[in-house]
This record gives C-alpha cells, structure tokens and sequence, in this order.
C-alpha cells in the first residue's frame, strides 16, 4: 500500500456512457398486443391491493420518519456548508506574460493549461482561502513567473466568482497553504471552525470537495480513527491525523472534513492505494483542524509557520 496526496492531477477522463438504443424491435412491438390486456388486469388489482394494504405499524413509520430526517439533516449541512468551498486550479502559462503579474488577466484556454486541480474552503470574509501545500505547491516554488492559480467560488447571494489567486503562506510540515483572492463588492461566507480534540472514533463525518474535477461533491463516513501519522511534504511526518472511510480522492486535497453539526473538523489531505493501481482502499486521512488553527493566523500575518520565525 501507499500513502498519496489527493491533488488531481489530470488524467484522461473516463470512457463516455453510451445511452441504451432507443430502437424498438419489431418482436417486441408483437408481443405488445398480445400482453397489453393482462397489463390492465394486473395493474388493477395491483391497485386494489394498495387501497387495501395495511397502514404501517407506529414503531415502523417512526423509523421511516427518523430516516426522512436523518436525510433531511446531511441535505441541509451540504446546502448550508458549499458555498464556503472552492475549486483550485492549478495552472502553468504557455508563454511569459507582457503585463505585470499583479493584473488579473488570464485567459484558461488560450494563455494556460490545467495541470491539476484540488479544494479549499474560506477562512475568513477578506478572501483568505485554507488548502493543502501540495496542492499549490508549484506556484509556491514558482521561479519562472509561469505558475498561476485559479479559484472558483459563490458569494453569499450565490452567484458565482473566478478569480487569480495568490499564495501568502505555506507550511510544509503541515501540508497547509493560503490562499487570498479579490473579494471587494462581495459578501463570501467562510466556514464554521469545530474542535478535533474530542473527536471519537465512530461519529459521522462528511467531506465535500472536488474530486476528479466534479465540483461539490459530498461524501459521507465515520472517524475511522486518531493520531495518525502521515507524511509530510517536507519529509517530515504529520501527527495526529483523522482517519476516515468517507470516500476521498484525487482532487480532495484541501476541501473540509466537517461533524454533524456543519463544523470543520478537518482538512482531507491524503489516502492510502492499492499499488500499481490508484484506487483508493477507503483508507483517508484529515489534517486536524486544531493544528490548522494554530498555524494559519500566522501564515496570513507573516507569510511562514510559527517555527520558521525563530
């Protein structure tokens, strides 16, 4: 087994579904006429057995209305927690630009090509996008002034944005990065913080991201486990990793894994394949959202960890 980031890098699509013929066959088109009547017979009494049936049972319609809700419960934490998650793409020029690299003026299919793509999540109302290192990684080892990043994303009134993204601080102990991105005139609305300290083993967690380049997609799961190590980066280790079998793949990496209650509890960073072929055992894991409490607010003020100011 090996443990991979989950940034996407492209890769070719899957093979197009071919619709089912709509052709209909001539022995079909026969034997129509002849089981057309018996249709009306078994479907009359068909519904004479539904005026009939018998009502469900109290403890049986409890149950149905408990799992009405339970779904009503997941609708509502994806419909209120998406609009604060974005789509990263990570993108490489085709030729030096002649205007300055602070405009934002950058055509997709003209001027770059999509070289990946990964998830973040709002932090705060100035434009300050949470995700993983490796996921802008390039940008941030960028010296050739080619690499640029791109992120999409919904204002609180829903519509849409797209917008140049540029990076004011990463971590690569941690495999966090930051984003900001132009916001004035528009209202976002960052994500709700939750703890990851008393987490236990066996509660529902959710991820929503952006796998495969499918934008807003949830997945759901348990806490499959904690303390987990993982590597980093920097070639270090990451300690205290969630464990989840919410299903994570290429192009998750930054999204937010979120409790019951629509708090961030973490950010999916990387899952375990089966070798040779890429596909996910179902074995993920979470950077806890504690240890990106401690670090983010110092990477938007002074652009480094903590550890690296001393």
């Amino acid at each position: 087994m090996a443990l991979f980031p989950i940034r996407n890098n492209l890769s070719p699509l899957p093979m197009p579904i071919t619709p089912f013929s709509t052709k209909t066959f001539p022995s079909v088109i026969k034997r129509r006429h002849i089981i057309f009547g018996s249709s009306l017979v078994v479907a009359s009494w068909l519904n004479l057995t539904n005026l009939n049936s018998t009502p469900l049972a109290p403890a049986q319609q409890l149950q149905a209305d408990e799992l009405q809700q339970e779904e009503d419960h997941v609708v509502h934490l994806f419909q209120d927690t998406s609009p604060s998650v974005v789509f990263i793409k990570d993108l490489e020029l085709t030729k030096v630009p002649k205007t300055s690299s602070n405009e934002v003026m950058l055509n997709d299919d003209e001027d770059a090509k999509v070289e990946g793509t990964g998830s973040g999540f709002v932090w705060d109302k100035f434009g300050h996008i949470v995700t993983n290192y490796h996921v802008v990684s390039k940008l941030a080892t960028d010296t050739g002034g080619l690499q640029r990043c791109k992120v999409s994303l919904v204002d609180a009134g829903g519509n849409s944005l797209y917008r140049e993204a540029k990076i004011i601080g990463f971590d690569q102990a941690y495999d966090l990065a930051v984003l900001k991105v132009d916001v004035d005139g528009y209202e976002i609305k960052p994500v709700v913080l939750g703890q990851s300290k008393n987490l236990r083993v066996g509660q529902s967690c959710f991820a929503i991201g952006n796998p495969y380049g499918y934008e807003n997609t949830l997945t759901t799961g348990v806490v499959s486990g904690l303390g987990r190590e993982i590597p980093a980066p920097n070639g270090g280790a990451i300690r205290g990793a969630i464990q989840t079998d919410a299903a994570i793949n290429a192009g998750n990496s930054g999204g937010p894994l979120i409790d019951s209650y629509g708090h961030v509890i973490g950010v999916n960073t990387a899952t375990f394949t089966r070798k040779g072929t890429g596909v996910s055992s179902g074995v993920n894991f979470a950077i806890p959202i504690d240890t990106v409490i401690r670090t983010v607010p110092y990477l938007i003020v002074y652009g480094t960890p903590y550890s690296n100011r001393f």
